[in-house]
């Protein structure tokens, strides 16, 4: 969305994208405390992440466990705070609740499945394109087809519907989400990636998304007693000062980690160099989890037939036989 520009205010260009990253500690600011160099640490970024070198303010940067790895270290922060967030102070997740959510193989999608976890007798409803199922089905009570009515089938288990639902998707899934929410039920939109459906950006693709969403009649939300709610943690960390806020949610996260009760999904580990590829397997939907750009990986090799574009369906496609390159290249984390 950043690329297409498909955000408010969208910096000028030339930019470097990228909102968290991790890393060793190379100097600090006279007077900043808590802090040695050495030390590893995670942190928020607005913008400029992806780079050898960064700077960023100390509001914004936190101590790594000491058996947390780099890899997991650079998937944690914006995935597991938005979810806990979006589940603990917007929708007030509790014991017994059951939630939906959207793109259920993201990284996103993975960590509120985890935190779900953590909860007694949640339930939770995860929609993903179907050749993502057998990886991710252990982590969601019941899995559905995103391409497939899965209205019918959520109703099928569960008549009055579930207590939240997490769309990043927008257009024509949130009508049909809000009609899945039961009573005092919580519907939270945390994105738009609908709005992103061509390698530019597409007027048309916007027009359509915000046509398909339900216009929200504020007598009939009071008359259903249903909640809407939108979460950007962007935003609130960047310009709505709730850096006080992210910290307390942070604090409780690494308390789980420690526990081990939760841990990020790693999908895949790139180059720099290989930052157009990797962007197309986000842009595909063909990543489980997250991708890392990881500084000290040398690119792979492409030979002029090789191919890291993904069908619409998340389908890889056929390789030339004998070719292992993009193999290699695509190295998966389990």
């Amino acid at each position: 969305m950043v690329r297409q520009g498909n955000i408010d205010n969208p910096p000028k260009t030339p930019l470097v994208p990228g909102f968290e990253c991790c890393g060793i500690v190379e100097s600090v600011a006279e007077n900043t405390h808590g802090f040695e160099i050495g030390d590893r640490v995670m942190a928020f970024m607005n913008y400029n992440a992806w780079a050898e070198v960064v700077c960023t303010p100390v509001d914004f940067v936190y101590k790594m466990p000491d058996d947390m790895t780099f890899t997991e270290a650079a998937a944690f922060s914006l995935n597991f705070v938005a979810a806990y967030m979006m589940l603990f102070e917007v929708a007030s997740l509790r014991e017994g609740m059951s939630v939906l959510v959207h793109s259920a193989g993201g990284a996103v999608g993975q960590a509120v499945a985890q935190l779900c976890s953590t909860v007694p007798n949640v339930t939770v409803f995860g929609i993903a394109s179907c050749f993502k199922h057998t990886s991710i089905k252990d982590s969601v009570t019941h899995l559905f087809d995103r391409n497939a009515d899965y209205i019918q089938e959520v109703k099928k288990i569960s008549p009055d519907g579930v207590d939240i639902v997490l769309d990043c998707l927008c257009g024509e899934n949130t009508g049909k989400s809000l009609s899945l929410l039961k009573p005092l039920g919580t519907y939270i939109l945390y994105g738009a990636s609908n709005m992103v459906t061509g390698e530019t950006k597409s007027f048309f693709s916007f027009a359509k998304s915000w046509w398909q969403v339900e216009k929200v009649n504020p007598v009939k939300l009071y008359e259903e007693n249903k909640v809407i709610a939108g979460f950007s943690l962007l935003n609130l960390l960047f310009k709505q000062g709730g850096c006080n806020l992210v910290k307390s949610a942070m604090d409780k996260l690494l308390i789980l980690y420690e526990q081990k009760k939760i841990r990020p999904v790693v999908d895949s580990l790139w180059a720099l160099e290989e930052v157009k590829e990797a962007m197309q397997r986000i842009h595909d939907r063909g990543n489980i989890g997250k991708l890392i750009l990881d500084v000290e990986k040398s690119p792979t090799p492409l030979m002029a037939n090789d191919s890291t574009e993904t069908s619409e369906a998340g389908e890889e496609e056929e390789e030339p036989e004998g070719d292992n390159d993009s193999k290699e290249r695509m190295p998966f984390i389990h």
